[in-house]
């Protein structure tokens, strides 16, 4: 290559500007997955993200020594967990004194960073009677884009009875609690275990 190639490439280069979108373009969308990871973090939730049940486990002992939760009770009605986290340790119970509540859910909402759950974990206690402390085990493929459609993936898959008292924790830091925004929703300490199963 000449020198005046290799010149004139480098200062086309520089001029080469990046280039810049519009403020009139409209945004681009980012995966849903994406979008719950940032909405999730943003009010405050913490989650850890498994490849599989051994990274889970280990997740979910990590949890119990940050925590110091051992030999503690836990709320938890599902048997599918209490049997899959028998190993551990816990007292289950059903008492709302426990130091955390372990539970699934129905479905992960992207764009409010939201839990969805019903009456099909927390039976017929609204959140506040639950305790402070939560657990949630969850899959990639419970990932919804809003709350409509998690709505709708609860009444497909319960068409002969649909749960009641469906409603999402999206406030996960106590100081937002006296925020108006978020005004008659309980605050939780939750930490969300999701295991990739696509």
């Amino acid at each position: 290559m000449s020198l005046f190639k290799k010149l004139f490439k480098k200062a086309r280069d520089k001029e080469s500007p990046k280039e810049e979108r519009s403020k009139y373009l409209p945004e681009v969308p980012l995966p849903t997955d994406e979008k719950f990871t940032y909405n999730f973090r943003k009010n405050g939730g913490k989650f850890l993200y498994c490849e599989n049940m051994e990274e889970l486990d280990e997740a979910f002992d990590n949890i119990l020594l940050e925590n110091d939760w051992y030999e503690k009770d836990v709320y938890c009605t599902n048997q599918n967990l209490k049997s899959k986290f028998n190993s551990y340790n816990l007292k289950f119970v059903e008492k709302n004194s426990a130091i955390f509540f372990f539970s699934q859910c129905e479905s992960l909402v992207a764009d409010v960073g939201a839990i969805l759950i019903s009456s099909n974990q927390i039976k017929e206690k609204k959140l506040k009677e639950l305790p402070d402390n939560f657990i949630i085990f969850a899959t990639t493929s419970q990932l919804v884009d809003t709350i409509g459609e998690g709505l709708r993936k609860i009444k497909n898959s319960n068409k002969k009875s649909i749960p009641t008292n469906i409603t999402t924790i999206k406030n996960f830091e106590s100081k937002k609690e006296n925020d108006f925004m978020t005004y008659g929703s309980s605050s939780k300490n939750l930490y969300l275990l999701l295991l990739e199963d696509l």
